[in-house]
């Protein structure tokens, strides 16, 4: 099997390097941040591209509309003409993915340094760093430290997801409401109630992985907002210019 402890080893080394040079911002707290958008600025020509992808997807909805009226029922057909239609247009309905598949890593990898007790055989140094005086591998119904602190970093990072999970909902139900076909029942529920989800990591993760998740989210709603234009507008219908008087 794949031996990760050396990995680990040197992902430890090196935040612990960056959390001395950012010691005057924060030490560890401020590594956890800086190194979260040094993976969002590696990743962002994946999501630049995923973008082109969304608008060529939507430039081949009126075709998608024909191939569904010429296939009618027959599902494999249809799946196999979309895969088709998506291969000429250079289009991969999986592009989307690429960013979060490679962000996994990152995160599994600082959730670790924050809970072990030691890394490649050493006392992890890391779990002394703090945030505010709360550490950063504190859980949110585990106080370590002042209450105060405690509740007041832990409440700034869940109203940051809070209110991304908010503005993520508000763009699926926009999208899901200008499909040709918007979802009814639980699927027309699902895109408001899903991106809430995450609130739950505030209970199960420590601080740093919090820390790390609010940066990401956010910078997931600043690109959100610089490359898709804001939220999605429903065509309007065109208006038919008025005719002239009749004599």
């Amino acid at each position: 099997m794949f031996d990760f402890a050396p990995l680990t080893g040197a992902v430890h080394a090196a935040v612990t390097q960056l959390s001395t040079l950012l010691a005057p911002l924060g030490g560890a707290a401020a590594a956890v941040v800086a190194v979260t958008m040094l993976v969002r600025l590696l990743v962002h020509p994946l999501t630049r591209a995923a973008v082109r992808g969304e608008r060529a997807r939507a430039a081949l909805a009126p075709r998608l509309v024909a191939l569904r009226q010429e296939h009618g029922d027959d599902r494999v057909a249809l799946a196999q003409a979309y895969t088709e239609l998506h291969r000429e247009a250079g289009v991969s309905p999986l592009a989307g993915l690429l960013p979060m598949l490679l962000q996994a890593p990152v995160f599994l990898l600082l959730y670790h340094l924050f809970v072990s007790p030691e890394v490649a055989g050493r006392p992890n140094t890391l779990l002394d760093s703090t945030l505010a005086g709360v550490p950063l591998s504190a859980h949110l119904f585990s106080p370590a430290g002042g209450a105060g602190s405690h509740l007041l970093v832990f409440g700034a990072l869940v109203a940051v997801l809070a209110a991304v999970a908010w503005g993520t909902s508000r763009r699926a139900v926009r999208l899901a409401a200008m499909q040709e076909q918007p979802p009814t029942g639980l699927l027309a529920a699902l895109p408001r109630v899903l991106p809430y989800f995450i609130l739950i990591s505030a209970a199960v993760l420590p601080l740093a992985a919090l820390l790390y998740l609010a940066t990401s989210t956010a910078w997931t709603l600043a690109e959100n907002t610089l490359l898709r234009r804001g939220l999605p507008v429903r065509p309007q219908a065109a208006v038919a210019e008025p005719g002239p008087a009749p004599a």
